[in-house]
């Protein structure tokens, strides 16, 4: 079973910045995309950046340019800075990982969330 805690969330001011981080734990083989999800209310849940084991990403046309994704590999930990956050980035950031576990098979696990708030 593999865990993802994340971690970051909280009450900012438009213009300002945020970083969410996203630890996975527990028993696996590899861990191949990690990603940053968020859900505002609602809205259904979308994509807003993912980033492979070999470092490509991929952001949300919404937060190209202030929102960047990475990763630290020995750490199992992805990162999502947020920069000139605004109130529409207002919602609850999910983490997700694409994990490779010890029967080979693949399983998509995702975090429990936080809320992050951005006030005008």
């Amino acid at each position: 079973q593999v865990q993802l805690v994340e971690s970051g969330g909280g009450l900012v001011q438009a213009g300002e910045s945020r970083r969410l981080s996203c630890v996975a734990s527990g028993r696996f083989l590899s861990i191949r995309a990690m990603g940053w999800y968020r859900q505002a209310p609602g809205k259904q849940r979308e994509l807003v950046a993912a980033v492979t084991s070999g470092g490509s990403t991929n952001y949300a046309d919404s937060v190209k340019g202030r929102f960047t994704i990475s990763r630290d590999n020995a750490k199992n930990t992805v990162y999502l800075q947020m920069n000139s956050l605004r109130p529409e980035d207002t919602a609850v950031y999910y983490c997700n990982a694409d994990v490779l576990n010890f029967d080979y098979n693949r399983r998509n696990y995702w975090g429990q969330g936080t809320q992050v708030t951005v006030s005008s």
